[in-house]
């Protein structure tokens, strides 16, 4: 039987490994390739489509419900501010953990720790890497329910030869955990995501003659019900959903009248709004041309009265709203994250993951699921 530390020691040299693979979203093949051979060397059967891999348990029974566990692959791309080589890993003795750093304002142990740092290291590499071993740990022996565990492309970009290309291929999921960074506690919901391209309509003329109709003002009442309406329904974990105007184009040059101008509307949904619901109400209530670019990005949310939420509260865990989308947000079953690391850390300069963390976070998913029901 395999020690704690060994499941943290195979944890992190994966972890070192996709590092030094870049993997930005849409071009994961190599880290892909990565994550097949490292199942297969742990003596499992893993399943490929497009840059998405997958394993299932080898007491899958179909009359057992059955749990996913979800990360992703890919990365964003290192911004500009970098210090360090961001596909180069590094572990270094790090100060003392402080509630700073913790993104939910939870207590944290104050002692030394090394810290890894590398691009996709906080996100979402540590969960990646811990969900597989705690799959090796559960899998050694029946369970009340089934496990597959996913590692998917394109999370970043919600892209469709991401998770939405894996899901169809597996079999019926009842319950996933997803592995984005929330300090080991439970995101029991998240926001949606809609983006609107909302166009106002006017007509060219010459500025200096009383003539044409200017579309930049044909859009400023759309613009000021954009920026005062307020959804009633307030989410307990999400807070309300919340409507953003981002970006306004209009105009040739000072001497032309617009004839047309466009913004961008950024939506973010909490689990009482449908984004479809709300694109027909914001519809009915623009005066300009509306169209969306998607309504598959939706909230997702679990009962906190779920036997696993349960569980992670009498765990000493928090739940919590997640405001950050993740492949949640493509998942037609109840779902959550809880994965280490803090979301504060992701794509940012010089990201890291503390090696304390992937080692917390395999003992909590074993007394979490472990002979759990789900």
């Amino acid at each position: 039987m395999m020690t704690q530390e060994q499941f943290t020691n195979d944890a992190v040299e994966l972890l070192k490994k996709l590092i030094a693979t870049p993997s930005v979203s849409r071009n994961e093949k190599d880290a892909a390739d990565i994550m097949e051979q490292t199942i297969r060397s742990y003596g499992f059967e893993p399943q490929r489509e497009a840059n998405n891999i997958w394993v299932i348990d080898p007491h899958f029974d179909e009359s057992k419900p059955t749990l996913l566990l979800n990360a992703h692959i890919d990365t964003v791309k290192p911004v500009a501010s970098w210090t360090r080589d961001p596909f180069t890993p590094s572990i270094e003795k790090t100060i003392p953990l402080s509630n700073s750093d913790n993104n939910n304002n939870l207590p944290t142990e104050n002692k030394s720790d090394e810290t890894l740092y590398g691009l996709g290291s906080n996100d979402c590499g540590g969960g990646l890497c811990s969900l597989l071993q705690i799959f090796r740990l559960l899998t050694a022996k029946p369970q009340q329910y089934n496990l597959i565990y996913l590692a998917s492309a394109e999370e970043e970009v919600s892209g469709k030869d991401g998770i939405s290309r894996a899901l169809p291929l597996l079999p019926h999921i009842d319950l996933a955990i997803v592995g984005e960074p929330t300090g080991m506690n439970p995101a029991v919901a998240e926001k949606g995501l809609m983006v609107l391209d909302v166009i106002a309509h006017g007509k060219s003329g010459h500025a200096a003659r009383n003539e044409g109709v200017n579309a930049i003002y044909e859009a400023l009442d759309d613009m000021r019900w954009i920026r005062d309406y307020k959804f009633e329904k307030v989410s307990e974990f999400l807070g309300p959903t919340k409507m953003t105007l981002t970006v306004v184009n209009a105009g040739t040059q000072h001497n032309v009248i617009p004839d047309k101008c466009t913004m961008l509307v950024d939506i973010r949904t909490n689990e009482f709004y449908d984004n479809e619901e709300v694109y027909h109400f914001i519809c009915q209530h623009l005066k300009s041309e509306v169209k969306a670019h998607s309504f598959r990005l939706k909230s997702s949310r679990i009962d906190p009265e779920h036997p696993l939420i349960k569980k992670c509260v009498a765990l000493g865990m928090k739940p919590f709203g997640s405001p950050t989308l993740s492949d949640q947000a493509l998942m037609p079953f109840p779902s959550f994250k809880l994965g280490p690391g803090e979301s504060s850390r992701s794509h940012s300069a010089d990201e890291f993951i503390r090696i304390s963390e992937i080692a917390d976070a395999i003992v909590k998913y074993k007394e979490l699921l472990d002979g759990a029901a789900i």
